[in-house]
C-alpha cells in the first residue's frame, strides 16, 4: 500500500474542468457564455464557425493583436456586449462579476482562448474584464458588438490592470 507524504495535506485535488465529450465544465458569471466550436479540416485548409445567432444585430467589429505579454485590464461597457473570438495565440480573459444585483456578485471567470480549441466567449453588460497574452509572439482577437463606437461618447470604462477594485493579479 503506498503512503502519502506531508505534501498531500497541502496539495488542491482538481475540479472537472472537461466533460466525457470534450467540452469544457466551466462555473461562469452570470450573463456570460462560452460557446465551443470545432475547426473543421477541408481540402485547402481549415475552416472555422465564428458566429451564428441571428438575434443578434452585430453593428461594429474589431481585430486586435497584441505583443508578447501584453495586457488590456480593466474594461466595462454599460449597454455593450462583447464577442470575443482568439484568432492567433493564446489568451487568458479574466471576468469580474461586481453587478450588486447579480447572483454572481464578486464572481471571477479565468478562461484561456485560442484558435486551438474555438470559442466565442460572449460577455455582457456591466461585467469587468482583462485580456492578456500568454504567449512570447503576437496574439489576436476579433471582437464584435451589438452596438456601434461612439466616438463622441464611449461606452468604456477603464480601471488599471493592478487596481485593487477587483481580486486577480496578472502575472
Amino acid at each position: 500500500m503506498n503512503k502519502l507524504g506531508n505534501t498531500i495535506r497541502a496539495a488542491v485535488k482538481e475540479k472537472q474542468t472537461v466533460a466525457r465529450d470534450g467540452t469544457a465544465v466551466l462555473d461562469l458569471i452570470d450573463g456570460v457564455k462560452f460557446l465551443e466550436t470545432k475547426n473543421v479540416m477541408t481540402r485547402n485548409g481549415v475552416t472555422t464557425e465564428l458566429f451564428k445567432n441571428y438575434e443578434v444585430d452585430i453593428k461594429h467589429m474589431i481585430h486586435v493583436v497584441f505583443r508578447p505579454g501584453g495586457i488590456a485590464a480593466w474594461n466595462l461597457h454599460m449597454g455593450q456586449t462583447d464577442h470575443i473570438f482568439a484568432t492567433m495565440g493564446t489568451l487568458r480573459v479574466v471576468l469580474y462579476d461586481d453587478r450588486i444585483e447579480s447572483p454572481t456578485h464578486g464572481k471571477l471567470n479565468n478562461l484561456i482562448l485560442s484558435p486551438q480549441r474555438p470559442a466565442l466567449l460572449v460577455i455582457p453588460p456591466r461585467v469587468w474584464h482583462g485580456v492578456q497574452n500568454l504567449e512570447t509572439k503576437e496574439s489576436g482577437f476579433i471582437n464584435f458588438f451589438d452596438n456601434a463606437f461612439s466616438h463622441e461618447d464611449p461606452d468604456n470604462w477603464r480601471l488599471p490592470f493592478d487596481s485593487d477594485l477587483i481580486p486577480y493579479r496578472f502575472k
